[in-house]
């Protein structure tokens, strides 16, 4: 039996990238993504460079003040989604994550070609 195959590209599936600094701004996005109607996201936990490099580097640690939130951990927030959805997660991350400051997030998005096994919400 073939495998289900839904093709992305060319609806605008996206994979939606989202790098939080905030527990309170990742509990929101969630909430938010639901409100927009996107119902599967996986978020794990992440650690950055700076904090990395200024706990197990001792030449770094003197220089922790050059990456800012290194003592946090991250949340990483991945969700396959429709383009447009993505677009309104993310400005709604704008306003809630405050992502114009340094150290805040990230987000990004990334073209989906074809995906397996996923709800036909998309």
């Amino acid at each position: 039996m073939a495998a289900r195959r839904s093709a992305g590209g060319g609806r605008g599936v996206v994979l939606l990238v989202m790098i939080l600094a905030d527990d309170e701004v990742l509990e929101e996005i969630l909430e938010a993504f639901l409100e927009l109607g996107i119902t599967g996201a996986t978020v794990l936990d992440a650690h950055g460079m700076g904090e990395i490099l200024a706990r197990n580097v001792p030449i770094f640690a003197g220089l922790r003040g050059l990456f800012p939130g290194a003592e946090h951990s991250r949340h990483l927030v991945l969700s396959v989604c429709d383009r447009a959805r993505a677009r309104e997660a993310v400005a709604i991350l704008r306003d809630i994550g405050r992502l114009e400051q340094r150290g805040t997030g990230i987000a990004l998005t990334l073209p989906v070609e074809e995906t397996w096994g996923l709800a036909r919400e998309l």
